[in-house]
């Protein structure tokens, strides 16, 4: 029986390393936004906490 043409794994290997860097980056992006709210979010309680105290 004939065999079917040679697998090109050199190709998918630099496609599996090209997907694999792509969604590391997604995620530290994620990240950074995440800690870019938190950040921002604990700056906006802290200033409305500090307005509270004054209008007290």
């Amino acid at each position: 029986m004939a065999k079917g043409p040679e697998k090109n794994t050199k190709n998918k290997a630099l496609h599996t390393k090209l997907l694999n860097r792509k969604k590391a980056k997604l995620q530290e992006e994620k990240k950074e936004k995440s800690l870019r709210l938190k950040a921002l979010v604990a700056k906006m309680n802290q200033q409305k906490n500090a307005n509270d105290s004054d209008s007290k």
